[in-house]
């Protein structure tokens, strides 16, 4: 099983490239839809990393990837800059997840 980058800089692709991860920049709707078209028919690769920026950007066509279900398991990670989530991430999951304030 393969990794591959779907990602909005350089950066991010060239750092995965040293950890043997290949991957593409997508600047547009169609780098990403072209991206997961490949990956799609590319029977080795299992999982697919997206950046947050590219996820939070193309959400729509993400989701329809996700609900097909017909391709690789797609795992939104941390740009560039570190993750927009926040220090309280895990706080914030559990109080969504079974709404509870820790």
């Amino acid at each position: 099983m393969r990794f591959y980058l779907i990602s909005d800089n350089s950066d991010a692709k060239n750092g995965m490239r040293l950890a043997g991860i290949e991957g593409v920049v997508a600047r547009s709707a169609e780098d990403v839809r072209h991206a997961l078209d490949t990956v799609a028919h590319t029977p080795d690769i299992g999982m697919v990393l997206v950046t947050e920026k590219i996820s939070d950007t193309y959400q729509g066509i993400l989701d329809e990837a996700r609900q097909a279900q017909t391709g690789p398991l797609l795992v939104t990670v941390p740009s560039t800059g570190g993750s927009d989530a926040g220090k309280d991430r895990i706080t914030r999951y559990v109080r969504e997840a079974i709404g509870v304030k820790i």
